[in-house]
């Protein structure tokens, strides 16, 4: 639990809805200071609309000197930076026969390619601070995922450096962990571009391989976030946690 005094500044990318916002709403319910990261600047402004420790900043992780510019911004309003949650994902769907370069490219830049720079331009300050990172994976991502491979195999991967990272930066006190949400409550599929009819057999699908029978909330992925993040996590690191209702054990 932070304090007026000293609170810890978190930076939360994809705050603008689901997961990212429900955690950016938990971190600052705590009383630390987010700086909520996003694309779209409507959604950030209704994610920071009610809590004044949320800071909206509209920024492309995957753009050239982004990473940097978000760091900086922390440190300009704050002085500090205490946790990294690497949380903004892209799914585009495709049987391997139809996969471009065009779906291809921009999942690896957003899932993969941006937390790795991300966390590279936070490093002096988390070293600074004793600071955490949390990656957000997917469970689905450790079984096969037809038609999604290309997301579940970004994942996978961040899951790898997540661990890698655990290790390489525990000399210098920096801890690193990942969640892996199941089925979530969140916008992705419309982002996605499904249909309602597609969706509705994605949920149906989902609650098929969900043994605790139903679908997550937001707000149970951000407490485990802010769980792993906490002080009194201190002995844990390199962790992969399932928050997926049993589905990856199923």
């Amino acid at each position: 639990m932070n304090t007026d005094t000293n609170p810890r500044i978190v930076v939360v990318t994809g705050a603008g809805t689901g997961i990212g916002r429900a955690t950016a709403h938990a971190f600052a319910d705590e009383g630390a200071h987010v700086l909520a990261v996003g694309r779209r600047p409507e959604p950030l402004h209704e994610t920071a609309a009610d809590r004044a420790r949320i800071t909206p900043l509209v920024a492309d992780i995957t753009a050239d000197g982004e990473p940097a510019r978000i760091v900086a911004t922390a440190l300009e309003l704050h002085g500090r930076l205490d946790v990294l949650v690497n949380n903004a994902g892209i799914v585009r769907s495709g049987a391997l026969d139809t996969l471009t370069p065009e779906l291809i490219a921009p999942q690896i830049a957003t899932n993969l390619i941006a937390p790795a720079l991300l966390a590279q331009a936070a490093l002096p300050a988390l070293e600074a601070s004793g600071g955490v990172i949390v990656n957000v994976s997917t469970s689905v991502g450790q079984r096969a995922w037809p038609g999604n491979s290309l997301y579940a195999a970004t994942k996978a991967a961040l899951e790898t450096l997540t661990r890698s990272w655990a290790v390489e930066l525990a000399p210098r006190g920096i801890r690193v962990a990942a969640v892996a949400p199941g089925a979530i409550a969140t916008p992705i599929g419309e982002h996605q571009g499904l249909t309602p009819e597609r969706l509705a057999a994605l949920r149906e699908w989902q609650l098929a391989h969900t043994p605790l029978g139903r679908i997550g909330r937001p707000e149970e992925v951000a407490w485990a976030i802010t769980h792993l993040a906490a002080p009194a996590a201190s002995f844990i690191t390199g962790v992969i946690l399932p928050v997926d209702g049993g589905a990856v054990v199923a």
